[in-house]
Order: structure tokens, then C-alpha cells, then sequence
């Protein structure tokens, strides 16, 4: 039984197919889940199918479908974190670590889910995956929590090894469903909702 999830992703929708099957059997459990996302997605390419979003409107819309994410998810504690999406690579790393090393401070997780650095396809998936990497550093080596990074880079096995963590969340794969139908202006963007994976794969990172 974890103490405290804390996951760090960039954009809205990042967690939908990755790790909110594993997130929902958290909540569940009555583990308390903070999400610190980074951004509101508001360069996405999606608008709708039909359109019913524009460049204007697109980050309030992403807003209220991540809100309704964490509905599903069960998640209470929703950090949304004010960067700009597809420039986090061009941030300084060392003010994005400091915003979620505060958040570190504050809620001392037992376990950090976030993007594995380098091999998460992404700029904006790298950096801010080493920006949490860079804020966990900074705590003393026997405070700091576990960490899975999810990796999903071409080969990526042949670089960092097989993924040690294997959740099974076919028993919530109706909710997943449901947290990827929720990221509505992203549908023909992300995956069909109804081709959930039912496995979520994470690799150990080691400081």
C-alpha cells in the first residue's frame, strides 16, 4: 500500500492511456493521488470530431475534460502547473524542478509515476520527465520515493532493459475507457478509446 502517488505529466490526456488503469486501482485502495500537469495542452492539434474547439477556446476546453479526468480517476488533488505546451524543452529545468519539488515537499509521496527521460518520444515528455528526476534529486537519498517512469520510445527495451512494473487493470478497463472519452477534443488524435491496453508497463528509475 503506497502512502502518496504522485504522477507528473505534461499535458491533459498524457495519463489517459498510459496509467489511469493504475491509477483508478490506487484510488480505489483510498491512496491519495496528486497530478501535476504541467500544461493545459493548448497547442494540441485535436479540436473535435466535429470541430467544436478553436486556438482560443482549446485550452479552457482541455482544462474542464483533465478536470473530468480526474473525476473518473478518483484523483482530488489536481496541480495544474501554468507552462506552456511544446516549450518545456526550452524552459529552464531548474524552475520547473523547483515548482515540483515543492510539490514533493509538501505531499512526500511514497511513489512518483512520470515519463522515463529520453525515452518518451515527446521534447515536452523528456523534459519535464527530467525535471521531476532533477526535483527528486534533490532529497536525501532515504526520503526519496520510488520512481516509475513510463517509456514507450522505439527499441527503448534495447537501451534501459524490459519493463519491471506490469499492472493488469482489465478489472477497470470500462473506466479507462471512460478517462480517454473524457479528453473529448482529442478523439482522432489520441487512440480509440474502445482499443484500451489493459496492461500498463513502467520501468524502475534509479537516481
Amino acid at each position: 500500500m503506497e502512502r502518496h502517488v504522485l504522477i507528473a505529466f505534461p499535458h491533459p490526456d498524457d495519463e489517459a492511456m498510459s496509467v489511469s488503469g493504475t491509477i483508478i486501482h490506487y484510488t480505489q485502495e483510498s491512496v491519495p493521488v496528486t497530478y501535476a500537469c504541467g500544461t493545459l495542452g493548448e497547442m494540441g492539434r485535436g479540436m473535435g470530431q466535429p470541430f467544436f474547439a478553436n486556438r482560443e477556446t482549446l485550452p479552457e476546453v482541455r482544462k474542464k475534460e483533465l478536470q473530468a479526468a480526474c473525476k473518473v480517476m478518483g484523483i482530488q488533488d489536481l496541480r495544474m502547473m501554468g507552462f506552456r505546451d511544446k516549450t518545456l524543452e526550452f524552459e529552464d529545468q531548474e524552475v520547473v524542478a523547483d515548482k515540483l519539488y515543492a510539490i514533493v515537499k509538501e505531499t512526500k509521496p511514497s511513489l512518483v509515476i512520470t515519463f522515463y527521460p529520453g525515452y518518451a518520444v515527446h521534447p515536452d515528455h523528456d523534459a519535464y520527465g527530467a525535471a521531476m528526476i532533477e526535483a527528486l534529486k534533490r532529497l536525501p537519498e532515504n526520503e526519496r520515493p520510488t520512481i516509475h517512469g513510463r517509456a514507450f520510445s522505439r527499441n527503448c527495451e534495447d537501451f534501459i532493459g524490459q519493463p519491471d512494473v506490469i499492472n493488469d487493470v482489465t478489472d477497470v478497463a470500462e473506466q479507462k475507457k471512460e478517462v480517454i472519452r473524457s479528453h473529448k477534443s482529442q478523439q482522432g488524435v489520441i487512440r480509440n478509446p474502445d482499443d484500451v491496453d489493459v496492461v500498463e508497463t513502467f520501468w524502475t528509475y534509479k537516481i
